[in-house]
């Protein structure tokens, strides 16, 4: 029995649970727009749409469902806003994806149940019914205008608000709702009915009340305005074939169109062109909305009353209209209209139409059947429910042109006229131009069978007038006519060597070697003017290897006016070289820093000029300087550096680009004092070659080695400190302690790490010198760095190699132990 009451309970509970939350989805009468926040808002947006409402037809469903009239505005401005700010006005399901439920939930309450989704078009056509994106557009809204004038015809209802002021000599205001009896209750008057009436006749009346409390309101001297506060709400229902068919409340300046676009409008199957409006029983208007679609007027939309009932039967016919109009789609005409009015709906013809003929595809009572409509009976045929019209594209060729190119002044197509000539093709494309090839020209026609042939012309002989080669031309004739240096290899030369802008220039007959090297700028001041070569092309057909291919012409002058008035011809492909002048060297510049008397650049006067003769020219050193720290910073050749990169492989250019990096770092440390002066901090440490400035200054001519252009010269301070970095516990600067070997600078800086490699150790000193650790740790000298690099990491073998590994010393002991018996 305890079991028994138990089970009955969680069915109670249940039951009551469910009930429960169908009321709460199916009430919205409570819900406040005021607390609904803007992602709740989004929300409802995007379940709309995806079930084919606007905004107006939800708010007009949720109306049905008890949301109250003032709610309902509140909303429409709330979807507004929320679009402009939050959406950008485009389409919530383009940006905004759904809760994990798919539904928009306010609260506890699905505000969308019970909302059945529109009726989708038809789409294995791809064409949609005409008119029907009009009532499913969210940028047109069919809502009436409640910021307009009273309009005198208005029928006064229960519900309306109504303002009436006196103005003049009395001065009064009044808000009069109309009851449910259809009455309003005027102050110092009492009760008058104006259900039924006007604005224009309950003005009247009211005023006719209330002349015997206001008598000046007879002699003009107080004057009376009844206007519209807050309208009332109506019902109206539409049915037939509409989109959302139901009852509606829509405010009472609301017009046909107003209804329709709340329904959705007409669905797939509803008619465009007879929809009806249906009071007291009687049919008082047929709007055809194909007015509006094509004329833009709105003939039959009347303003609504009450009850009234919008019937949209089924469509009459229905015809397809596809290829090439301007607005391809499902068309209704009606009986007295022909196939020129439905091409008039789809736009009329597209520019590449080929409107001569439309073929329909037509159905019978037994099958279908294709039929050709032609220009003249557009006007006379009468569409068939059912036709689909298929528009073409004209013939993709032409049916009057010839074409010529080449040598003429005016090249394209022209019009084939009857009897049409070569020679006046030519006289129209303005004759020939004077590079024209006269020995032959060609006509390529195209033949009955659309093959090509090819005819020859003697354009000498067409010229002179004889008419056996002036030929008729044909449609699509095309006339070739070469140029004689389309015929040949493009003429050049080329100069190089020591002139101001070398390169390639196009040969022109009886060129000049003067006039090539005024082209090029003219000599710059290093060209030899003693001579010029010109290698020039030899044309011959020996295949001997010792054959010669090129002949050298050597060219002498006596100054640069004569090279410049050269009057050597040149020929075709003729390579002009202007050597360097005998001896000529441009200034070399090097630049010594640091402690020195007189610190900067100096040009090298000779070309074996040396570090001793630069030192004495900067007034020799001071004395603080280091001379066993100098060095010599020598920028490499870019073409050697290029050269040397190109020979060496992925891990060798890797390698090198870490020592560089290291080398870097090292002489940016080693040479701090010196950054500190302010000349040089712009120097490109790179590339030291390590000297020994004492020995030099001493006299000693095996150091003392020639200066080269764009040479640096540092003359560091006296360094009292060493530099200990890389795999080591703690890198930092250790003070020098003359004497001291280098395993007590690392044991200063903590010693090795496990991962230092230490038989790879070297010592990069002051001056740029590099030492490494050969049989033992070179010596450490003041400013000198140590340089302690990690062990190259090595891959350990996966379980899989120790297999192959295995099975391969089993394989070989196996062959052994054979090989012995």
């Amino acid at each position: 029995m305890k079991r028994y009451l138990l089970l009955l309970a969680g069915l109670f509970w249940l039951v009551a649970a469910e009930a429960q939350t169908q009321s709460q989805l199916q009430d919205v009468s409570k819900i406040r727009v005021e607390q609904l926040s803007d992602e709740q808002v989004v929300r409802l947006i995007t379940e709309a749409e995806k079930r084919g409402l606007s905004d107006e037809q939800l708010i007009q469903s949720l109306g049905q469902r008890g949301m109250a009239a003032g709610e309902q505005q509140k909303l429409r401005n709330r979807l507004t806003t929320v679009r402009q700010q939050k959406l950008g006005g485009t389409r919530a399901n383009d940006i905004v994806t759904p809760d994990d439920t798919g539904r928009s939930v306010i609260g506890e309450t699905d505000l969308l149940t019970g909302i059945e989704q529109a009726q989708k078009q038809p789409v294995d056509t791809g064409l949609t019914v005409f008119g029907s994106q009009l009532f499913r557009n969210n940028n047109i809204r069919f809502e009436p205008n409640l910021n307009i004038p009273t309009p005198k015809s208005y029928v006064i209802g229960t519900g309306d608000q109504l303002l009436l002021d006196l103005t003049g000599d009395n001065v009064a205001s009044y808000e009069l709702a109309v009851s449910q009896e259809g009455t309003v209750n005027v102050e110092y008057v009492g009760i008058v009915s104006v259900a039924g009436l006007t604005i224009e006749a309950a003005s009247d009346k009211i005023k006719g009340q209330m002349a015997g409390t206001y008598p000046q309101l007879r002699s003009g001297r107080t004057r009376l305005s009844l206007t519209l506060g807050n309208i009332r709400s109506i019902k109206v229902t539409l049915t037939g074939f509409a989109t959302l068919p139901g009852t509606y409340t829509l405010p009472s300046l609301a017009n046909v169109f107003n209804a329709l676009y709340a329904a959705g409008g007409p669905s797939a199957k509803g008619t465009y062109r007879n929809i009806q409006l249906i009071r007291n029983n009687e049919v008082i208007e047929t709007i055809d909305a194909y007015d509006f679609l094509t004329r833009g007027v709105q003939p039959g939309n009347v303003r609504l009353e009450s009850g009234d009932v919008i019937h949209i039967p089924v469509f009459d016919r229905h015809v397809s209209v596809e290829g090439l109009v301007n607005n391809p789609g499902i068309f209704e005409p009606l009986a007295s209209e022909s196939l020129a009015d439905v091409l008039r709906f789809a736009g009329e013809f597209a520019p590449e139409a080929y409107s001569a003929k439309v073929k329909v595809l037509q159905i019978t009572d037994r099958e279908r059947s294709v039929a050709d409509i032609y220009a003249d009976d557009f006007a006379s045929y009468t569409p068939r429910n059912g036709d689909q019209y298929i528009v073409e594209e004209v013939l993709d060729r032409y049916s009057n042109r010839v074409e010529i190119e080449g040598a003429v002044f005016r090249p394209g197509q022209y019009a084939l006229t009857e009897g049409l000539t070569l020679r006046e093709l030519v006289q129209r494309a303005d004759g020939l131009k004077e590079d024209a090839f006269m020995a032959r020209a060609y006509i390529n026609r195209l033949k009955p069978d659309n093959t090509q042939e090819l005819i020859t012309v003697n354009l000498n002989e067409l010229m002179e007038g004889n008419e056996a080669a002036n030929h008729i031309l044909q449609r699509e004739d095309r006339v070739i006519i070469s140029s004689i240096f389309d015929l040949r290899e493009e003429y050049t030369v080329s100069i190089s060597g020591q002139v101001q802008r070398p390169g390639q220039f196009p040969y022109v007959e009886q060129m000049t070697l003067g006039s090539l090297i005024q082209m090029s700028g003219g000599l710059a001041e290093a060209a030899n003017v003693e001579y010029v070569d010109v290698a020039r092309r030899i044309r011959n057909n020996t295949n001997d290897q010792t054959a010669t291919v090129s002949e050298l012409v050597r060219v002498n002058f006596d100054n640069r006016e004569e090279a410049l008035q050269s009057s050597f011809v040149l020929e075709p492909f003729d390579i002009v070289s202007v050597h360097t002048s005998t001896g000529y060297q441009v200034q070399r510049m090097v630049r010594i820093e640091g402690e020195v008397n007189v610190p900067g650049e100096y040009v090298l006067l000779k070309k074996d000029e040396t570090i001793s003769d630069l030192i004495r020219r900067a007034g020799g050193v001071t004395e603080f300087a280091y001379l066993p720290g100098a060095s010599l910073q020598r920028k490499a050749s870019d073409a050697l550096i290029a050269r040397g990169n190109s020979a060496l492989t992925g891990q060798a250019r890797r390698e090198l680009a870490e020592l560089e990096k290291e080398q870097a770092e090292i002489q940016n440390l080693a040479l701090e004092n010196i950054r500190q002066d302010s000349t040089a901090t712009n120097l490109y440490f790179s590339n030291y070659v390590g000297i020994n400035l004492d020995k030099i200054l001493e006299g000693n001519k095996k150091y003392d080695i020639p200066l080269e252009d764009e040479d640096v010269i540092i003359v560091p301070r006296q360094l009292r400190t060493v530099i200990v970095r890389g795999q080591v516990l703690n890198p930092n600067r250790v003070v020098y302690q003359k004497g001291k070997s280098l395993k007590y600078y690392i044991n200063q800086a903590g010693g090795f790490t496990s991962k230092a490699h230490k038989k790879k150790t070297f010592v990069q000193h002051a001056n740029g010198a590099v030492e490494g650790s050969g049989w033992g740790y070179p010596a450490v000298q003041p400013g000198s760095e140590i340089i302690v690099p990690a062990k190259p990491e090595r891959e350990l073998l996966s379980a899989q190699a120790w297999i192959s590994m295995g099975s391969v010393v089993t394989s070989m002991a196996a062959v052994i132990v054979s090989l012995l018996r």
